[in-house]
């Protein structure tokens, strides 16, 4: 096992930092340094699969705890429209169009279910990266775009309960799919509501005595043991991880854990990524260069067009859509936990796996350059456009820059007005009352300073 891991590091950093030095995202050079290990290239396993396996496996749970400690209600709640309608635009939109792909590709119905879940969801950590390295992070788009990329997280993990569902039955059944869905709602309402309830309140009354030890040793076992709770519920492990990361997300020791886990999910992580190299078969991506070149395209056409007309929709100018469409255009780590999934499950097509890895490591590697058409799109659009069309980009901006001024005189009193309204809704119930007095407490700590 420790031969193993060694050879796993040291291929796997050496290549990264070959990638970081043609300024390409680590994530390919894991990837590459899977398929230098793996047992196609060289035609022997210098590593065990089955350790690689595991490994890879502990990784996704802590990049979903993790993910699920970058979730934050009060941005998603400022976000409002913009975020539910599109991420409703690009979900459905792309869910639609990657079903026609398998369709049209004469793949069965589960295939192309699969297909579909693994073509709607963009990379976190690529976009996110991708607009730092572009000296964007600091630009109006970028709230938008973080929390439509948040609600995609969470769609990915209930798309992958459902599937696993629909694949473990072979049955596509309407009515079961919508009691399937609602139990799940109504568990992680239960889960999460009693978490915020809970949780923030003990780390509270023990924080006195949280050093950094304690503390990640505490969240490990808080994320393992709703990892388990998930497992005994029927629902999958990376769902339980993904909770305990969004109920910690509101305690006032969430940032502390986070910059505690970075170098664990890091290392797991890049296991995670070695693993999916591993399973490439470089004889197979000449094979289906064309399949591969076609999904490409579908993935940046389809995210471009649903992204930006989806936060268009939503309330944003036409030039924040449009960089917000321009930047999802790459499919990422939920891609490959979908697809392995599916393989998992001996549900999907084999080829379907190196051609969904093979879109995202091109479309990857293009994403910063795609970013950089944005603004000249916008301008060829903006100087083209017929005059009633300009008007309407004209008031959007006009509007959404009011909107902007109106929101910074609000800031401080919003907080409290909300929460009295809710109080209020509840005076009748004492019981109920002392609850939401302590979940509005606990949603707030995080707004506090560090230093209280």
């Amino acid at each position: 096992m420790v031969h193993d891991l060694y050879i796993l590091m040291i291929t796997a950093g050496v290549v990264s930092l070959l990638f970081k030095l043609l300024k390409q995202p680590v994530v390919l050079g894991y990837i590459v340094a899977g398929v230098l290990v793996g047992p196609h290239l060289f035609g022997e396993n210098l590593v065990s699969m089955e350790n690689v396996e595991t490994w890879g496996n502990i990784g996704v749970l802590f990049v979903l705890f993790c993910i699920g400690l970058e979730f934050r209600l009060k941005n998603m709640f400022e976000s409002g429209k913009v975020a539910i309608v599109g991420v409703s635009t690009i979900v459905l939109g792309m869910l639609a169009l990657g079903f026609g792909v398998g369709q049209f590709a004469e793949l069965n119905t589960m295939n192309s279910l699969f297909l579909a879940a693994m073509l709607c969801m963009s990379s976190t950590t690529i976009v996110m990266k991708a607009i730092d390295e572009a000296g964007l992070s600091k630009a109006r788009f970028v709230k938008g775009a973080t929390s439509i990329l948040i609600f995609e997280d969470i769609i990915a993990v209930v798309l992958m309960v459902l599937l696993s569902s629909i694949a473990v039955k072979n049955s596509f059944e309407g009515g079961e799919l919508l009691e399937k869905v609602g139990i799940l709602a109504l568990t992680l309402a239960v889960w999460f509501i009693c978490g915020i309830l809970i949780i923030p309140t003990l780390l509270r009354f023990v924080r006195p005595y949280l050093n950094d030890e304690i503390l990640i040793i505490l969240a490990l076992g808080l994320c393992l043991g709703m990892v388990l709770t998930a497992e005994e519920a029927g629902f999958s492990s990376a769902l339980g991880a993904f909770v305990m990361g969004m109920i910690l997300a509101e305690t006032l020791e969430s940032h502390r854990i986070e910059h505690l886990m970075a170098p664990l999910k890091n290392v797991f992580a890049a296991i995670f990524f070695v693993s999916v190299g591993m399973m490439i078969n470089p004889t197979s991506l000449v094979t289906y260069w064309p399949s591969i070149l076609f999904v490409s395209a579908v993935i940046i056409v389809g995210m471009i067009t649903f992204g930006t007309l989806g936060c268009w929709w939503g309330g944003e100018t036409l030039k924040d859509a449009m960089l917000t469409g321009f930047s999802f255009v790459q499919i990422g780590e939920f891609s490959f936990i979908i697809a392995a999934l599916g393989s998992k499950l001996g549900v999907t097509d084999p080829v379907i796996y190196p051609i969904i890895v093979a879109s995202s490591v091109l479309t990857t590697f293009l994403t910063p350059y795609i970013m950089k058409a944005a603004i000249p799109c916008y301008n060829f659009i903006y100087n083209h456009a017929s005059s009633g069309l300009r008007e309407k980009i004209d008031l959007r901006e006009q509007q959404v820059e009011q909107a902007e001024k109106a929101s910074e005189k609000t800031t401080v009193t919003t907080g409290s007005n909300r929460a009295e309204k809710v109080r209020h809704a509840v005076r009748g119930t004492y019981v109920t009352k002392r609850l939401v007095d302590l979940f509005i407490k606990n949603m707030s700590e995080n707004d506090q300073p560090a230093n209280e």
